[in-house]
Order: structure tokens, then C-alpha cells, then sequence
């Protein structure tokens, strides 16, 4: 069995600007990588906080070689959700006349202060293009979705959003009870390794 990890342009060590990426690039990025490396094999996805929403996007193309699906944190649509629809009228305007804004979200278990992003207006605006969350996905796999309780950036209530996507499939939910955002620490990772390991149990 195979492992295929990505990072997208401007995320970590990956080339490129995070400021000039968006959803739709993100997800063809993903969808470019699987289709060179994966090619007409099965897999599994596992996607993290905007992972998650660039994995649902990967059903529009492989949706017959998806086998199984883990999200950590999901985030899809939390652009609109979660960013702009808490936006003051001034921090709009901003982004609006400066096309970006370096907002403030969420805790860092790292070096336990607020996350800073810059946001673009063009960010905003794509992700208006990607609604997943209002769509159904019927494949007959199984889905499992891991959170952090005491996650700070994105709430419980968006993995069971991303659950009530698939109609069809054996469904989960697992809320680690301490865990933040990134759920990077030895117990919520072995968990995560737990539940893909089901997965796995039950495809093989």
C-alpha cells in the first residue's frame, strides 16, 4: 500500500504564494497530483482543517477510485462561514479596497497565541465557488470525521455538516475530548491512525 501526502502551493516548504492560491487551484493541485502518481489505483482520502474541503472536491473526479474518507478538523466553505460572515463592515471595506486583510483566528497549541492569515479578496471569492456543503455524495464508502473538543477554529458542528454530505456511506464522528485544531499531539494522532486502520480493515 502506497502513501501520497501533498502540500499545496505556498504551504510550508512548497513553492509559490499562499496569497495567490485559492480553493480552485488548491484542488487542482490535489487532482493533478492523484492523477500523475495514483493514476486508475483506489485510495483513500485524509484531509485536515481546508484539506478536508479540497478532498470532498476530489469526488468530482474520482469518485469510483475513492475507497474511504478521514477528516481532521474539517473546514469546507469556512471562507464564507466561518471568516466573512463574522467580518465587520470595516474589515470588508478593507479587504474590498486593499484586496487582502491579516486577520486574527483561532489558538495555536504551538506557541499558544491567536493564528494570523492573510486572506485575500480573490480567496473569499472562489470559495464562493466551491460549495460543497449543500451537496450530496452517495458513494458507499466509509466516512469518518475526527475533531478537536476544544477546537477554537472550527467548530464540531462543521464535521457533522460534512457527514450529512454522504447519505449513503457508514458514517462516524470522533471528538477527542482535549484536542484543539490541529489534533497533532500523541493521542489524537493514534486515534486518527486508529480510525484509518479501520478503514483499511474494511476495504482489504
Amino acid at each position: 500500500m502506497g502513501f501520497l501526502a501533498i502540500e499545496y502551493s505556498g504551504h510550508g516548504k512548497s513553492s509559490g504564494k499562499f496569497t495567490k492560491g485559492n480553493i480552485t487551484k488548491w484542488s487542482n493541485d490535489a487532482k493533478n497530483s492523484i492523477k500523475r502518481i495514483i493514476k486508475k489505483n483506489k485510495f483513500i482520502l485524509v484531509g485536515s482543517s481546508m484539506g478536508a474541503w479540497i478532498s470532498l472536491n476530489q469526488f468530482k473526479y474520482f469518485k469510483k477510485q475513492i475507497l474511504g474518507f478521514v477528516g481532521i478538523g474539517s473546514a469546507p466553505e469556512f471562507l464564507e462561514r466561518l471568516m466573512w460572515k463574522k467580518f465587520t463592515k470595516k474589515m470588508k471595506k478593507e479587504i474590498k479596497t486593499k484586496g487582502i486583510i491579516t486577520i486574527k483566528h483561532g489558538r495555536s497549541s504551538f506557541k499558544n497565541k491567536l493564528n494570523e492569515y492573510p486572506i485575500t479578496f480573490q480567496l473569499i471569492k472562489d470559495g464562493r465557488k466551491n460549495k460543497i456543503i449543500s451537496k450530496k455524495i452517495r458513494s458507499k464508502i466509509k466516512v469518518t470525521m475526527v475533531h478537536g473538543g476544544k477546537d477554537e477554529v472550527v467548530p464540531v458542528s462543521f464535521s457533522k455538516k460534512v457527514l450529512a454530505i454522504f447519505p449513503n456511506a457508514q458514517k462516524k464522528l470522533v471528538v477527542i475530548k482535549n484536542g484543539d485544531h490541529s489534533l497533532s499531539n500523541q493521542i489524537p494522532l493514534k486515534r486518527i491512525i486508529k480510525e484509518l486502520n479501520n478503514i483499511v480493515k474494511y476495504i482489504v
